[in-house]
């Protein structure tokens, strides 16, 4: 079964969105899998933004390529974490131009780029490592140059727009404030719990049969819960 938690929204009427994922993180695993994005992913889904990551939401056996160009099809923001190694990935750099391509197509998709121990001028103008990665990509390479050339029309296009530095900063306030930039432009989305959720349905049958649901009566229900827990939230059944 599935559940869900919706947030009062900062407005007065709520705006339910469309998108079946409302984050694709695009990441160079070697680099950042089980560091900076492994903490940025928890941190997303544990504040209710359903995340896409390759590694998490692909089915085991399908077609890959088929099940991303559906995920990003159906999502809203896109979080590209640039990294010394990026560019050496061309399933990344293919990633990247479909991301390009879809948020071409929707004025209401948002890329966010993020440049992990590298500058703008790497990843737009392909210095340091990434001139490095291109010129292993050119070796050879006779077939594969419109792609190439797409490739890099793509990094200078996502290096323009304004991003999240990570250097020397604490990467902890970094990732909130990713977090709270991304909640605040979903402006109180459904807040994302997830499937077969070990132990809820028997709560939730003896919940429903006090509520006695089928009598044409109007019921409240008060729900008790730790500190921090919005009051206001409605809980769906």
């Amino acid at each position: 079964m599935s559940s869900s938690i919706t947030l009062r929204s900062s407005s007065s009427t709520s705006h339910p969105h469309n998108y079946h994922y409302d984050v694709f993180l695009s990441f160079r695993g070697k680099d950042t899998r089980k560091t900076f994005t492994d903490h940025l992913y928890d941190n997303l889904v544990a504040h209710g933004i359903h995340t896409f990551r390759d590694d998490e939401e692909l089915e085991n056996g399908g077609d890959i390529a088929a099940d991303l160009d559906r995920a990003m099809e159906e999502l809203r923001f896109f979080i590209i974490v640039f990294s010394k190694n990026y560019a050496t990935s061309k399933w990344c750099l293919n990633e990247l131009l479909k991301i390009t391509e879809c948020t071409a197509k929707k004025a209401s998709e948002v890329i966010i780029p993020i440049f992990y121990h590298v500058t703008t001028s790497d990843v737009g103008n392909q210095e340091g490592s990434f001139k490095d990665a291109f010129l292993e990509h050119r070796k050879n390479a006779d077939p594969q140059k419109k792609l190439i050339r797409d490739w890099e029309i793509a990094l200078k296009k996502v290096s323009k727009i304004k991003g999240v530095p990570v250097d020397d900063q604490h990467e902890a306030k970094v990732i909130r404030d990713i977090r709270e930039d991304i909640l605040k432009k979903l402006d109180c989305k459904t807040l994302h719990v997830g499937d077969n959720i070990v132990g809820v349905d028997v709560h939730l049958k003896k919940l429903k049969s006090l509520l006695k649901m089928e009598l044409d009566e109007v019921h409240v229900v008060g729900i008790y819960g730790i500190g921090g827990i919005d009051e206001d939230g409605q809980l769906e059944l």
